[in-house]
């Protein structure tokens, strides 16, 4: 960035339900000499609404839209960095991100759209790079916790044993939180494309296929899609949700630091369900959800799942998003020994959780001394252990080498 900024950060989408949250979150835990930030919007009346609740003055106020590239260019060049929640991010992102690397503003998001970073990446990953510019995905519950999990893993592996890993095999121990309308929107956003589009069929179904088109490969297949007994945590284990994206966004922070661990690293995700017939019928349980939920649009399954679940903008409760937290399990193996590491985070996974996580990767990617590194990035490769240091004092991540 070559010219002095009005702010250290903007929040983009802060009157939706996870920017509201990001919002609360930055103004209770730091003030204006600490962080210069404001709020932004295409909706005059809510922002004046944020405005009167956070009680900040009319300066730290900006209008502007999603459709509107020239708008969205006066404002991020207003600011250092541009945090968005506006999803789902193939409809409303793809400007953002444009107009961040002509206006040489840094960004992060909370996507979970692995189609649309594919997209980015092939359109913007080069002149990215040219500019200096950082456009960090998925700075959410996806994927920050498997993400910075593996680093962090692998970073304390090294030091104990003088070794990398081979194998990571992420478990989700334990989980709870609520649903908002903005996710399942944007899931069944990612579902329709693909019903229509071969080429995003194609990348949601490569292990590999965020990864640098010339570092496609590796000895990982397809996400888990049934429910099976694995030796690894001596459990049975049923499909994890979010491993879609997960996995994906690992293995290009893999590719992207040249396979530090090595070209054989194998990652994968799923969740422990518990031993015995217990664990097995809880596995089968655990898939109805994930079927109810992935119908095809216009059927009549789908449209009674519209109607139960949250519309867009509406999400968990208060108490919900409080009484929520996350265990996560990473069985690391080299050499035949397997060791584990913890993730574990203090409030419900998607909104509680998410908020504070993509709140501190906004304010390190603004304030904090972090690698040169530039283009379509992830949260590791950007941030790396400033970002891991913030998790830990300020977004009640905990992380545990046991």
């Amino acid at each position: 960035m070559k010219n002095k900024r009005d702010f250290d950060l903007i929040i983009w989408g802060a009157t939706g339900f996870t920017g509201n949250l990001v919002c609360d979150y930055i103004s209770k835990n730091y003030n204006e000499r600490e962080l210069r930030w404001a709020i932004a919007g295409r909706n005059e009346k809510k922002i004046l609404k944020l405005q009167q609740k956070l009680k900040i003055d009319d300066s730290r106020t900006i209008i502007a839209d999603s459709s509107d590239k020239d708008s969205l260019v006066k404002m991020v060049k207003k600011s250092k960095v541009v945090c968005t929640t506006v999803g789902p991010y193939a409809k409303y992102g793809t400007n953002l991100v444009e107009a961040c690397i002509e206006g040489e503003t840094n960004y992060c998001d909370i996507t979970g759209e692995t189609q649309w970073i594919r997209r980015i990446i092939d359109r913007f990953h080069t002149k990215a790079k040219e500019k200096n510019i950082k456009i960090i995905n998925s700075c959410g519950f996806d994927s920050i916790p498997s993400d910075m999990g593996v680093f962090y893993s692998q970073k304390i592996m090294l030091e104990k044993t003088g070794k990398y890993a081979s194998t990571i095999n992420m478990r989700v121990a334990g989980a709870k939180g609520g649903i908002s309308g903005g996710t399942y929107n944007s899931l069944s956003n990612v579902l329709e494309e693909a019903l229509i589009d071969k080429e995003v069929r194609k990348t949601l179904t490569n292990p590999y296929g965020l990864n640098p088109i010339d570092k496609q490969f590796g000895p990982d297949k397809s996400d888990l899609r049934k429910v099976i007994f694995d030796t690894v945590s001596n459990s049975w284990i049923a499909p994890f949700v979010m491993a879609g994206i997960n996995t994906k966004i690992v293995r290009r922070s893999h590719a992207l630091m040249d396979f530090m661990y090595g070209k054989n690293f194998a990652y994968d995700e799923a969740t422990l369900t518990g031993k015995g017939i217990a664990g097995q019928i809880r596995g089968y349980m655990s898939l109805i959800p994930i079927f109810l939920a992935t119908r095809k649009k216009g059927s009549i399954i789908k449209k009674i799942v519209d109607f139960i679940l949250p519309k867009s903008g509406e999400g968990p409760s208060e108490k919900t998003r409080i009484n929520g937290y996350y265990n996560l399990r990473f069985y690391l193996t080299a050499d035949k020994i397997t060791y584990v590491s913890k993730v574990l985070g203090d409030m419900d996974p998607g909104y509680g959780s998410t908020s504070k996580m993509l709140a501190e990767s906004a304010i390190c990617l603004a304030l904090d001394e972090i690698p040169d590194t530039y283009g379509i990035l992830t949260p590791s490769v950007a941030l790396g252990d400033s970002l891991l240091k913030r998790l830990e004092e300020n977004a009640g991540l905990t992380f545990i080498f046991d």
